[in-house]
């Protein structure tokens, strides 16, 4: 039974986090966010709490959300943003991605699961937009593109509200 082998990571030095930072969105780019999560992974290694790596790292994270990453791998690191509007406007763009990732997939009842997603992201958004930084309407933006979906795409609805089409007709 093959279990895996373990390696010893090579930590990189504090003196290379602003280059490794400038990869990560170098392999975002290249949509090759594998490469920009293990290089955040290596940062926050050696500083945990290094702020830009975690927002990084959960972007990184929910560029992969429909290829094997779940979307509580991303909430988990919420918790480890430092600010209330980041934990709120991330939350949000955590649900925004996910709803995309099960559009694209386009499995039975998507629809319905993506919409419920896009309404919690806007719930977050608004809840950022109470606490963003004067100049800050990220959160607005945000918001109004999740709205424009939701207006634009009639198969995004609320569970409940199936349209019944009789089997037979009599």
């Amino acid at each position: 039974m093959y279990i895996g082998r373990m390696f010893d990571l090579k930590p990189i030095s504090r003196d290379a986090i602003p280059e490794a930072l400038s990869k990560v969105e170098r392999y975002r780019l290249l949509s090759e966010p594998w490469q920009a999560e293990s290089i955040c992974l290596d940062i926050l290694r050696i500083e945990p709490e290094h702020q830009l790596a975690l927002v990084m790292l959960l972007l990184s994270l929910t560029d992969q959300f429909g290829k094997g990453v779940a979307i509580n791998t991303a909430r988990d690191v919420l918790p480890r943003l430092s600010g209330e509007y980041e934990r709120a406007y991330y939350a949000g763009i955590i649900c925004e991605r996910w709803a995309d990732s099960l559009l694209r997939q386009g499995s039975p009842g998507a629809g319905f699961t993506a919409y419920e997603s896009l309404r919690e992201a806007m719930q977050n958004y608004e809840r950022a937009e109470t606490l963003r930084p004067a100049g800050n309407d990220d959160a607005l933006l945000r918001w109004n593109t999740c709205a424009r979906i939701l207006m634009r795409n009639r198969e995004l609805r609320p569970r409940g509200e199936e349209a019944f089409a009789p089997a037979f007709e009599d």
